[in-house]
C-alpha cells in the first residue's frame, strides 16, 4: 500500500496553511508551521515574492492540498474524482462528500483519533468495526445508517482507556453523533458542503482534470 512517508510538516508550509496531520501538537508551540510558515528549501523563504501563480498553479496546489489533508495518494485521488463525476450533482461537491465518507476520516470526525493519519493507522489495526462486522481498510465508505465503533477487545487497549476520559472533550460533526460511554458512533446522513471546514477550492480540482 503506498503511502506518504516523509515529513509531514512539510506538507503544511508547502500549502502555505496548518493542514492539522499531527492533531494536537499542531495546536502546539512545537509545531513547524508557527515556526517557519513557508515552503521547505534553500529558497523557500522567498516564495512570498515570487510573481503571481498562474491557473495551472493554483489547480494545482487545491489539487495536492486536498489530497493531503486526506491522506490520499494520486492515483487513488484521481479515482475518486472519476466516481464523483458519474454522480448527479456538482462534481466538486461530490468528491469532498466521498472523501469525507471515508472511514478513517469519520472516525476522526467523530473524536476517536486527533488526526486523520492517527485514525488511519487505528483502522489498519483493526480496531474499528462497521455496524458490527471488522473493518480495517482506511478508504472504506460509510453510509446513512452505519454504526461505527471501537471493537470489544481494542477497548482493554490503553489508549482507548484514556480515550474515555478525553472523549467528551471532544467536538464531533454535526452529520454524524456518538455514544461515549460504548466508544460508538453513528452517521445519520451523508456531509454537506457547508458541513466540510476544509478550504478547498474544489472547482479548481475539477478544473485541473477537465484541462
Amino acid at each position: 500500500m503506498a503511502r506518504y512517508n516523509d515529513a509531514v510538516c512539510r506538507l503544511c508550509r508547502r500549502e502555505g496553511e496548518k493542514l492539522y496531520l499531527k492533531g494536537e501538537r499542531c495546536s502546539s508551540p512545537k509545531c513547524a508551521f508557527e515556526r517557519r510558515p513557508y515552503p521547505a528549501g534553500q529558497h523557500g523563504k522567498q516564495a512570498q515574492f515570487r510573481k503571481k501563480d498562474s491557473d495551472y498553479s493554483r489547480q494545482l496546489r487545491a489539487k495536492q492540498r486536498a489530497r493531503r489533508v486526506y491522506g490520499v495518494m494520486e492515483r487513488q485521488f484521481r479515482r475518486y474524482f472519476g466516481a464523483a463525476e458519474q454522480r448527479r450533482g456538482m462534481t466538486g461537491t461530490n468528491l469532498l462528500i466521498m472523501l469525507e465518507s471515508r472511514l478513517d476520516n469519520v472516525v476522526y470526525r467523530m473524536g476517536f483519533a486527533t488526526s486523520r493519519p492517527q485514525a488511519r493507522q487505528l483502522v489498519l489495526h483493526g480496531h474499528f468495526g462497521v455496524n458490527g462486522r471488522k473493518v480495517d481498510v482506511p478508504s472504506y465508505l460509510v453510509q446513512p445508517g452505519d454504526v461505527v465503533a471501537v471493537r470489544p477487545n481494542s477497548q482493554r487497549n490503553v489508549f482507548f482507556r484514556e480515550l474515555v476520559q478525553d472523549l467528551p472533550h471532544r467536538s464531533i460533526a454535526e452529520w454524524l453523533s456518538r455514544d461515549d460511554e460504548t466508544l460508538s458512533g453513528r452517521v445519520m446522513a451523508m456531509p454537506e458542503r457547508k458541513d466540510i471546514d476544509i478550504t478547498i477550492e474544489e472547482q479548481l480540482i475539477v478544473e485541473y482534470y477537465s484541462r
